[in-house]
This record gives structure tokens, sequence and C-alpha cells, in this order.
């Protein structure tokens, strides 16, 4: 596995069931980086993300024997769906186990495909444990989802793709949860091109390859906390562990608020929904330090549930202080809401939320409290608002935003 025969047979291979995924240039990224910026958009994949061409082609290589034992695997969703619909391609049976905390949404589509879903643990190394035992009870056959040398030779379908339409890329970012992605991306791009910088990217609360690589060998960390479910992953694989050591350049890590505010930035100019573990490479953009370099970021999934969606849009808009909410405190006579509502009109501020507080204070001069939430254009229009009301005497006082 990982030669560039195995490569060539996976790419043939993952055709079957696979979309194609064209490279989609970013003129805002490009211009906000200062480099030539290009998207492999695998949130566009079948099943939503890139899993799908590791669980095919590790099972197109199995015996027909072991795929009539039944499959089984471990995921947070992604892999859980690529097997699923790998496994009714085949006619095989599937189970899945995936942690308490996965979306809804990724449980629900890997139903969908006809696999038998079991909920069990916090993260995907409490799952895994379980599925290995359920493997062992029922003779099920094992496919995991990133320590596996074939899956990772299919998820370097990706690279070949990249190559092929950009054969002058300069770097690669790759999301990084366990390592499979990262291990058949860098192992093939350095086989055809040992100049392709490879970039990892872990979210900052769940950094175990860059813990490994830092230690020399594979560390499990005691917790992982992030957003990016799909890459919260305590162990990177150990088997694809020396693959990494070797063809990765770099390891980025990235904050959660990171990544709330690139998927804004994903959906008001690309009009993409990526998923917090596909908007890693996103947000690790402003981190190369390289300029007039051709940059592929590889988006790896979609698959986000709507209440998440909503969620993280509000935090992104309140980050970039387009919603914002003041304090301010008002003498208790008729027109005074009036006139504040007018002022904030003229500076094109816009109120979403009112709360009109009577019982604040029983001095009259100042007994109501009028909490504010209204939309602006960014940090430099805020400040404007609050410095003309700060000039009518209201001083204007900026409190947590709850929408």
């Amino acid at each position: 596995m990982l030669t560039i025969d195995k490569f060539e047979e996976a790419s043939e291979v993952v055709k079957r069931v696979t979309q194609d995924t064209k490279l989609i240039f970013s003129d805002y990224f490009s211009q906000m980086t200062g480099n030539k910026v290009y998207f492999k958009p695998e949130n566009m994949q079948r099943t939503g993300a890139y899993k799908l061409r590791g669980a095919y082609y590790k099972i197109s290589t199995l015996t027909e024997e072991e795929r009539a034992k039944g499959l089984i695997t471990a995921s947070a969703g992604n892999h859980a769906q690529g097997v699923a619909y790998a496994a009714k391609a085949y006619g095989a049976k599937a189970v899945i186990v995936m942690p308490t905390t996965t979306p809804l949404i990724k449980v629900e589509r890997t139903k969908s495909y006809g696999a038998e879903v079991v909920l069990y643990g916090d993260v995907y190394d409490d799952a895994c444990a379980h599925a290995y035992e359920l493997a062992e009870e029922h003779g099920y056959t094992f496919i995991h989802p990133f320590d596996d040398p074939a899956v990772a030779t299919g998820q370097g379908t990706i690279a070949m793709e990249i190559i092929k339409e950009l054969p002058l890329v300069d770097y690669i970012l790759v999301p990084i949860g366990g390592g499979g992605l990262a291990t058949g991306v860098s192992t093939l791009a350095k086989l055809l091109n040992p100049n392709i910088k490879v970039i990892g990217v872990e979210p900052a609360g769940a950094n175990c390859l860059q813990v490994s690589l830092d230690k020399g060998e594979v560390t499990t960390l005691s917790t992982v906390n992030t957003i990016a479910d799909g890459t919260a992953v305590k162990t990177p694989g150990e088997h694809v562990f020396p693959y990494l050591q070797k063809n990765l350049d770099d390891v980025i890590t990235v904050e959660d608020d990171e990544l709330i505010v690139s998927f804004l930035d994903m959906v008001e100019n690309h009009k993409m929904i990526v998923e917090n573990s596909g908007l890693l490479t996103v947000a690790a953009l402003k981190h190369l330090n390289v300029k007039g370099k051709k940059v592929v970021s590889v988006l790896s999934g979609g698959n986000m549930d709507v209440i998440t969606m909503a969620s993280v849009v509000q935090l992104g808009l309140i980050q970039r202080d387009r919603i914002f909410t003041i304090s301010v405190l008002l003498p208790d006579r008729p027109g005074e809401l009036t006139k504040v509502s007018q002022k904030i009109a003229e500076q094109q501020g816009n109120i979403i939320k009112l709360d009109h507080n009577q019982f604040y204070s029983t001095n009259r001069n100042a007994a109501v409290e009028l909490k504010i939430t209204m939309e602006a254009f960014g940090t430099e229009h805020k400040q404007q608002i609050m410095q003309e009301l700060e000039k009518d005497g209201y001083r204007p006082k900026l409190i947590r935003t709850n929408l």
C-alpha cells in the first residue's frame, strides 16, 4: 500500500462512486492572504465528505468472505456514511458505532444508507473501543476510519486529482483527526513532487498529532474539546504515524473561534456549507507565512445540522461586530426611547431587539435601562454608532449579546 501503483488503482476504483470535485478558485481568500487560493470541495462529495473514497477502496480490497461477515466501524459521522454507502454498493451488512454527541443529521443519513447505528461514548475513541468489542463478539470485519494503509490510499486520491488539475500547486492544507487523509495526501504528493508542501491542520483543542510529532511517538491526549467534531480524536493512527512523520511539512492548530468566522466567510463569499472540521484548512490560510503561492485547502466535509449552522452564524456575526448589544440609561419621561432609536437610525444601525426596564432605579433622571441589540456593518461602524450616542450624552455600555 501507499505506492504509486496502489494510488493509481485506488483512483480508478473510487471513480465508481465519487463525484468530480473540481478545484474552486477563491478571489476573496486570495486577496486576503496574498496567495492564489483554491478549494478542493469534498463537502460537495457524495455522502457529503471525502470519507467515501477510503471506505470504498478498502472494502474493494476485501475478500467475498470478509465482506459476507458484515462490516463494522466507528465514526463521528463522515466515515460512517462512507462505509454505509460502500457496504450497500457491495451488498454487505454495515454496523456503525457513533459517539452519542454525533450531530443528528449524520446519524440519520448513516441510517438512510441501510446501516445499523449504535450510539456509544462521548468521543470517537470511546466509540472505537466499543466497535472492536462488537467485532470480536460477532465476527465482523473492522473498517478503521484512518489507521489503515488501504483507507489512507483511498483518501490520497484527492492529491492525485489536485495535482492533475493544478500541477504547479505549492501548498496543500489538509484537516487532521486521526491522520488518514493527511497520510494519503502527503504521501502521494511527495511521491509525485517532493517540492509540494503539505500542511496538516488540527483543532487547538484536539491536537493529538502535533503533540505526537513533538514527542516523536504516538501520544494520547487526556481530553479533547472542540466544535470540530469530525476531528475530535485523542490518538492519531499508529500505522499511519510513520508516514506523517516523514511526509508532513508542518502542523497548524486553529481555535474554535476561527472556525466560526470561517463558516461565515464561506457562506457569504462562496455560498457553501462546510462543517467545522472542513473549515480547519480555511482558518489556517491566514497562518501561512507565505505570499504569491498556489495554495489548495481541502474542504473535507459539509455535513452540519441546521441548528448548529444557526448557532455558528449568530456567533460569527457577533465576533465580527455585525451584531452587538449596548445598555443605556434614560430619564423616565415620554419620548426618550424615540430619541435613542432615531439617533441609531441616523447612523444606519438596525435595531433587532429591545429590552426596556422601567424598574432599574428609583432615580427619576436615570430610571430606565434600555438594552439595544443592533446590526452594524462591522467594527468601525459599531464604534461610529457608539461615538454618536456618546456625543448626545447617552453613555452606551457594551454588554453580552443574547439572541
